[in-house]
Parts: C-alpha cells; sequence; structure tokens
C-alpha cells in the first residue's frame, strides 16, 4: 500500500480548492449559454453575442475578486474561463437552431445550476480571502447575480433579479448555507454541496410555484 507524504491538512486545502475551481468553470460554461441565448433573442451580431457570452459568465466574479482584493480576477488570470466563454458562446451561435428546440424548463434548470454554483463558489472564495461571514454571503449572490444585472443593463432593460421569481434571494440563501456551514466545521465540499442544493431547490420551486417577493402594485 503507497502511503502519501503530504499533510492531511494539505490535501483538504487542495481538495477544496479543487472544488471552488471547478465550481466555477461549470458555471461558466452554463452561464455563458444563457448570455449568448440573450444576445441572439435580442438578435445582435457574433460580435454581441460573444460579449454577451464573457459578461453574463464571468461578470459577477470579476466584480467579487475586485471587492475582496483577488487582483488580478481569475477572469483575467486564468485564461480558461475567457477562453471557456467565448468558445461557449460560439458553440452556441453556431447551434442556435437546436438549442431554441430545448424545453424551457431545461434551460430554467441550467440557470438555476449555474446561479447555485456561482453563489457557492463567490462564498467560498470569499471565506478563503478571510471575508467576514456576512459580506462573504454578499459575495456569493454578486457572484451569481452580477453578470445577468450586467447583461440586462445593456440590454436596456429592468435587470431580472429585480422582478423574477426568488433568483437573488435564492443565491443569498445558497451562500449563508455555504457560510454557516464552514462556520459549524464542515468541510467545505460538504458546505458547498449543501449551499448548492438549497439554491437550486429554491429557485426551481420558485419558478414551479410562481413565488415572488411582495411587491407593490
Amino acid at each position: 500500500m503507497i502511503v502519501s507524504n503530504r499533510p492531511v491538512g494539505l490535501e483538504l486545502v487542495m481538495i477544496h480548492k479543487q472544488v471552488v475551481l471547478t465550481a466555477d468553470l461549470v458555471g461558466t460554461v452554463v452561464f455563458a449559454i444563457e448570455g449568448a441565448n440573450a444576445a441572439i433573442r435580442a438578435r445582435l451580431d457574433l460580435l454581441g453575442v460573444l460579449v454577451l457570452s464573457f459578461i453574463v459568465a464571468l461578470g459577477g466574479g470579476i466584480i467579487r475578486d475586485l471587492l475582496i482584493g483577488a487582483t488580478p480576477p481569475s477572469a483575467i488570470r486564468d485564461w480558461r474561463y475567457p477562453m471557456l466563454a467565448f468558445v461557449t458562446g460560439l458553440v452556441t451561435f453556431l447551434i442556435n437552431t437546436q438549442i431554441e428546440a430545448v424545453p424551457a424548463l431545461l434551460l430554467t434548470t441550467l440557470d438555476a445550476a449555474g446561479l447555485a454554483l456561482f453563489a457557492v463558489a463567490g462564498a467560498e472564495k470569499s471565506l478563503d480571502f478571510k471575508i467576514n461571514p456576512f459580506i462573504a454571503t454578499l459575495m456569493g449572490a454578486i457572484t451569481g447575480c452580477g453578470g445577468g444585472v450586467m447583461r440586462d443593463m445593456l440590454l436596456a432593460r429592468v435587470p431580472m433579479v429585480m422582478v423574477a421569481e426568488i433568483y437573488a434571494s435564492a443565491a443569498l440563501l445558497g451562500a449563508a448555507v455555504v457560510v454557516v456551514g464552514r462556520r459549524l466545521g464542515c468541510p467545505p465540499a460538504l458546505a458547498a454541496a449543501l449551499g448548492f442544493v438549497v439554491c437550486f431547490a429554491l429557485r426551481i420551486t420558485a419558478v414551479r410555484l410562481g413565488w415572488q417577493l411582495p411587491k407593490i402594485g
């Protein structure tokens, strides 16, 4: 039997970093598809599709990194992020006809998955940078919703997070679960999994049942 000489603590740190990186990269692909779809529906050209893919996929993470002092942001420092965003946007543009045939529920499910992945990754990375728990929760929500807000501003419409079924609130709750789990001593991977499930389940349930926060009128 081969026994690793690396300390257990180092192994856990490496696993944690891998969890955050995986969530970030998968979320990048999911949101790049969503950004490209929004651009295509708005009848933008190929450049517009690629720009929105990049912004929706990476905008929230860039804002988070700048706010917590992780500079240059991962989306600029690590070539995999922009590469994934642009390639995904291009592929979405090329197979747009097939994507239009995808059921709306599946697209909503993918969007909810991306939101949950980014909320978890944002909270985890903020905690790694010793940001206090309350702000780390907000950073999780910003990571999940920031790109979508920037998309809607560029398309000159009210940000969806302010009018859609529970969206930003789901990201906040998922990030809060991650933060509380970490504070209670849960392994980072377990805290991330719990946060993902809570955010994803709340978002999907809100869409299916039409849940919204109270508003006037």
